[in-house]
């Protein structure tokens, strides 16, 4: 029997992962994160829970990457620490994930196996052809998967782009002749499937770019996803067409500038490269400068620019900064705030609301269609979205003649199955997500952050209390603390009374009582909290602090 099982990645953007099984073995596909929602406070990503891994570890006998996108190889390092399988992905690909695993001191131990596009990969009783797809990062692939059953094909994000940039375009014939010779199921990207008609052109978007810097009189800076090395060659292009030096300031950036230069696929003179030490060197209307920050993140360059506290680089009236990313959702009130802050320091900004200067590197509908047409699966399977993009998708597979019973609609922790009677839905496994907060991998979960967001929203009251262990009469306090609740100066007869609150709760508590400190410290609680509710329609969280000396 094979078996398709998703540990991440439907029903939700990022934490891509999926687990596919024959005969005892096991392939992973992918192992992403995604980064934290808005009520994980302190939290700093989030990958897939690692149980159905840790169970199977024996089973597990290769990792087959897509392309380098965080939420396709993020949660790697964690992965490799359950189970050490051999890894295979794209020179690229490969070279982001051992920069990766050297920060997390893997990389001694990780076996990390370079393919190509064309590529095929023997692992029994599996056979797997990697086939290049077009996405906004390069040396992207899909996989053919060869099993006793049937063939599988895994798009990966992909995108069918007529135009041609750093050898991206998807391969529309390979999957045509694995689509005339048979496809069992096609699992296949689904975030735009909402969008209409086609992605825009490279080339369109690089025009745009191109007219913007030849009219732009005073420096150029462009802010962009560090792994969008098609859109940096671009800008390389267009700051050698029009006199002007190139300054690359952003420390993912600089990681994967070096990294695709080295490879071969970002290609300039490094006589068009300078410092950033020499930006002030150069008269503004010969510097382009590419960096980070175009999600709004608050340490990124881009941000340190906008808020006057970057080192080398002050915005100036003149300055023209380009946005070149669309706007993730979740992130539009951070990236406002730089696009505020920039105004304020006299910079024109130019961003996707206002201009065409960036191309999604995820398929359109009239693509997804394509796909399906050239694959003309048995089954379909879409992938990689909330429930509302793989709904959409099923609804569009079914309008191109998959019939419905064969449109299988899966979230994580549904198994496929399949064998010779065909493909259904099987039982449901335990999924997850596991919260990675610093070097806390796990002790991170729903109760932590119930305290933490009411911590952040209602703040804390702290009551420190000393009782004599023999006599039972109070020696210290009650001293309140309140940190996150009220001004202590304006409304200190709250906290005075408050006072009063405690010393009764603990007269009510005979010095005979069994477990007395443990009933004082109860009653403290709820007495202080009923208190503040009554008086300022407040729930701080009460901190009772009570020792016996």
């Amino acid at each position: 029997m094979l078996k398709l099982v998703a540990l991440g990645g439907l029903g939700e953007i990022g934490l891509n992962m999926m687990a596919v099984e024959y005969g005892g073995t096991i392939i992973v596909i992918d192992a992403g994160l995604m980064f934290p929602e808005d009520h994980m406070l302190g939290v700093d990503y989030v990958i897939p829970a690692m149980d159905y891994i840790r169970e199977h570890r024996q089973q597990v006998a290769a990792v087959l990457l897509t392309h380098a996108h965080e939420d396709h190889i993020g949660a790697l390092p964690y992965f490799l620490r359950e189970v050490n399988a051999p890894v295979y992905g794209t020179r690229f690909t490969l070279g982001i994930v051992r920069h990766k695993l050297e920060e997390h001191g893997l990389l001694c131990s990780a076996v990390l196996n370079t393919v190509a596009p064309g590529d095929v990969l023997s692992v029994a009783p599996f056979r797997i052809e990697f086939i290049r797809v077009n996405h906004s990062v390069v040396d992207g692939v899909a996989l053919c998967i060869e099993t006793p059953l049937g063939r599988i094909i895994h798009t990966g994000d992909f995108k069918i782009s007529h135009t041609h940039m750093c050898g991206m375009t998807t391969d529309v014939n390979r999957f045509a002749r694995l689509g005339q010779e048979g496809v069992l199921v096609l699992l296949s990207d689904s975030t735009n499937v909402e969008k209409p008609g086609y992605t825009a052109s490279d080339r369109d978007i690089g025009e745009t770019l191109r007219g913007i810097v030849s009219r732009s009189s005073g420096r150029v800076l462009v802010a962009l996803f560090a792994s969008s090395i098609a859109r940096i060659q671009q800008i390389v292009d267009i700051a050698r067409e029009t006199g002007r030096k190139i300054v690359v300031n952003g420390r993912s950036l600089d990681i994967t500038v070096s990294i695709a230069r080295e490879l071969g696929h970002l290609r300039f003179d490094p006589a068009l490269e300078i410092d950033i030490d020499e930006v002030n060197d150069y008269p503004e209307n010969e510097v382009a400068i590419i960096t980070t920050g175009s999600q709004g993140e608050p340490m990124s360059a881009l941000a340190r620019m906008a808020s006057g506290i970057h080192k080398q680089i002050k915005i100036r009236e003149g300055d023209m900064v380009i946005l070149s990313s669309k706007f993730i959702p979740g992130n539009e009130k951070a990236i406002a705030k730089i696009i505020n802050n920039l105004y304020r320091r006299g910079a024109d900004v130019i961003y996707e609301k206002i201009s065409e200067i960036h191309v999604s590197g995820h398929a359109f509908q009239e693509e997804l269609k394509l796909m399906i047409h050239l694959a003309r699966p048995r089954y379909f399977i879409p992938i990689h979205g909330e429930y509302r993009h793989l709904v959409l998708h099923a609804r569009l597979a079914q309008r191109m003649g998959i019939p419905s019973a064969n449109v299988l609609m899966v979230e994580n922790g549904q198994e496929v199955l399949f064998d010779d009677a065909g493909g259904r839905i099987g039982e449901r496994i335990a999924t997850g997500r596991t919260l990675v907060d610093g070097k806390g991998i796990g002790d991170v979960g729903r109760s932590i952050l119930k305290e933490r967001r009411a911590l952040s929203e209602d703040g804390f009251v702290a009551v420190t209390l000393a009782f004599d262990e023999e006599t039972g009469i109070i020696v210290y306090g009650p001293e309140i603390v309140s940190r996150g609740f009220v001004f202590e100066t304006e409304t200190g007869h709250l906290l005075d009374d408050a006072v009063c609150v405690v010393l009764e709760a603990v007269e009510d508590v005979p010095p005979e009582t069994r477990n007395r400190i443990e009933r004082i410290r109860n009653r403290v609680q709820a007495d202080l909290r009923r208190y503040f509710t009554f008086t300022i329609k407040r729930r701080p969280v009460i901190l009772p602090f009570i020792l016996e000396v």
